[in-house]
């Protein structure tokens, strides 16, 4: 049941862990074998679940590689919790305010995480650990937590800017979070970071557009099918109009204005960092060709890019990269 994710301990979740295909990857440079085993599953389900992302991080030295996994393991966790509650109200085995009390158990934990508290949760052992090194303030967690819990209430958008709100809860808030692992010199880059997070938001609307409407979800902003006379039932229908083909390249043109804004921040992150950032904003971007390539095809293609097609960006980003400069530097 739902409650059952509050409660996870390093001893249940290691056999799951070891069946997975991701066993392999296993954080070796560390004393502590719990704390290894935990930093190793959150790694498993960063490799799992984010493999354009994934990609990118390893780039990273070993410590940043940890937050890194430490902090998208709690973000995919608050996910699939919220997933859960949601199948749990479909089947009616329990309310919107029982999934409220166990929401709120589960941010008393990561209070107390926070405060020092140990928890058994191997995420929360790895977050405890992060937490030693990065200032990642707790008001981040939180405000993601009301953003992916909008999704057991809300599932149309009326305008952008309510669009905007959601995608910056669920996704930017994320880059501010790992924004402080990676370092930056200038005060002007959380504020690409939230650019990033929001164009990534956006590719995933777009390329996920048929899945979610299998869930009944339309995050396609309702001024935007207005403007170009989509209907709810057409989208439905999966009608592959001249409008909707419009409509997709409006939004696509949107998401690639947010990707060129975040760019300007990549030269604020600490060198180390540049590159990982770099190849992950080029290779989610690449997302958009992939559509364009599909012809718009989102209802029964889903666009991504296979890892070859990831690598072949490497030796362009890392020229890009290894150039760039914050305006501080010599």
């Amino acid at each position: 049941m739902f409650s059952n994710l509050l409660h996870i301990p390093v001893t249940l979740v290691r056999p799951l862990y070891e069946r997975s295909s991701f066993h392999r990857s296993v954080i070796e440079e560390l004393d502590d074998q719990e704390l290894r085993e935990a930093y190793s599953i959150c790694r498993s389900i960063t490799r799992n679940h984010a493999k354009t992302f994934y990609m990118a991080t390893r780039f990273l030295p070993n410590q940043k590689q940890r937050g890194i996994f430490a902090i998208y393991a709690l973000c995919r966790y608050i996910d699939d919790m919220v997933d859960e509650a949601e199948d749990l109200i479909r089947k009616h085995e329990l309310s919107q305010d029982e999934i409220s009390v166990h929401l709120g158990k589960w941010k008393s934990q990561l209070q107390d995480t926070y405060e020092g508290y140990r928890h058994d949760n191997p995420i929360l052992l790895a977050l405890a650990d992060v937490l030693k090194h990065y200032h990642i303030s707790i008001d981040l967690p939180f405000t993601l937590m009301e953003g992916v819990a909008m999704d057991l209430v809300k599932n149309r958008y009326q305008s952008f800017k309510e669009l905007y709100e959601y995608a910056y809860k669920v996704a930017s808030i994320v880059g501010l979070m790992t924004l402080e692992i990676f370092g930056y010199s200038d005060s002007e880059a959380p504020d690409y970071a939230v650019d990033l997070g929001i164009a990534m938001q956006l590719t995933n609307i777009l390329r996920d557009l048929g899945e979610d409407l299998s869930k009944d979800r339309i995050y396609l902003p309702r001024e935007d099918l207005d403007q170009f006379q989509v209907r709810e039932r057409d989208l439905i229908a999966h009608r592959m109009t001249e409008n909707f083909v419009n409509l997709m390249k409006y939004q696509i043109c949107r998401a690639r204005h947010y990707y060129s804004q975040a760019e300007k921040g990549i030269p604020m992150l600490s060198k180390d960092s540049r590159l990982p950032v770099g190849l992950a904003l080029t290779n989610y971007s690449r997302i958009l060709d992939k559509i364009e390539e599909n012809s718009y095809q989102v209802f029964s293609r889903r666009a991504y890019l296979s890892k070859s097609e990831k690598l072949m960006m490497l030796p362009r980003v890392l020229q890009k990269t290894r150039f760039s400069r914050s305006a501080g530097e010599k």
